[in-house]
């Protein structure tokens, strides 16, 4: 699943609360999202903005959807959880044993644990803690253009 599919699969109640969060704790990201999403609408950014922040995290949305958003899709995704979700990030990372400074990678494009390893640790994340955020970042770290694991795109498609 590449970045924009992810947000095209997210419930409105679940991007109401992944951008809610992030407009809380990176506000001049989730204004590049309005004006990404104001582009995309061919309206002005500031017509957005006054909107309620349901209409606009609904325009976000849809516009984060799009194939040309791909990028600021992966960049929001990053963004969120390494701002609003970095314990997360770094649990993950700890457990399938990449080397990361608070969430952020060492290395540019790791190679992927072997495979029965990786289906492990996808399992023992996934059951850890009821959280919707835990699938996400799988969904998300697998989209990266860094992360070539195509075993881990099978395993979350699966």
């Amino acid at each position: 699943m590449r970045p924009h599919e992810i947000f095209a699969a997210m419930s409105p109640e679940r991007a109401e609360a992944v951008l809610g969060s992030l407009a809380k704790q990176s506000p001049a990201l989730f204004l590049q999202a309005v004006h990404a999403a104001a582009a995309a609408m061919n309206s002005r950014p500031q017509y957005l903005m006054k909107q309620p922040f349901a209409k606009r995290v609904t325009a976000v949305r849809r516009a984060l959807s799009r194939v040309a958003a791909g990028a600021v899709a992966e960049e929001i995704l990053a963004v969120y959880f390494l701002e609003c979700r970095k314990e997360l990030v770094a649990e993950w990372l700890d457990l399938i044993g990449l080397e990361h400074e608070e969430g952020v990678l060492k290395q540019s494009n790791p190679p992927p644990p072997p495979e029965a390893e990786l289906n492990e640790h996808v399992g023992i994340f996934r059951t850890a803690a009821d959280d919707p955020d835990r699938e996400l970042l799988l969904q998300a770290f697998a989209a990266q253009t860094s992360i070539e694991w195509p075993a881990l795109s099978a395993l979350l498609e699966g």
